[in-house]
């Protein structure tokens, strides 16, 4: 698995944090993230007084790739369609992201479970 590609959501990142053993088998891929998971990022490790948080904070950095206009309106059309299910506005910019790129979106976000492009785990 370690040739593969993820958009990490800030959720999948909190678990490999943590030390989850859900998600040991994405250690070695590939990792894409864009400036609001960094955001959410930088918050609940600062918020939650994380051990090693600017070491976690400076890692994630180098992994940031900017989001479109394009993107981001086709982001925001989708959590529109999707209102009901009251999902974020990161994590809908990082789905649409993520798909635009060609590339799974990794998070254990119930929200996402059944979606298409989304490697799901809890």
């Amino acid at each position: 698995m370690n040739e593969e590609i993820f958009l990490f959501d800030t959720y999948a990142i909190l678990e490999i944090v943590r030390g989850s053993k859900n998600y040991s088998n994405y250690l070695n891929c590939g990792i894409v993230i864009n400036v609001f998971i960094f955001a959410e990022l930088c918050y609940k490790l600062i918020r939650e007084k994380t051990y090693n948080k600017e070491n976690y904070i400076s890692k994630y950095s180098s992994f940031i790739i900017e989001a479109s206009p394009e993107t981001i309106k086709k982001a925001m059309e989708f959590r529109v369609e999707n209102i009901k299910k009251n999902l974020s506005m990161t994590d809908c910019i990082s789905y649409i992201m993520s798909k635009k790129l060609g590339i799974k979106f990794l998070t254990g976000d119930e929200e996402f479970r059944n979606l298409d492009n989304v490697e799901f785990i809890k």
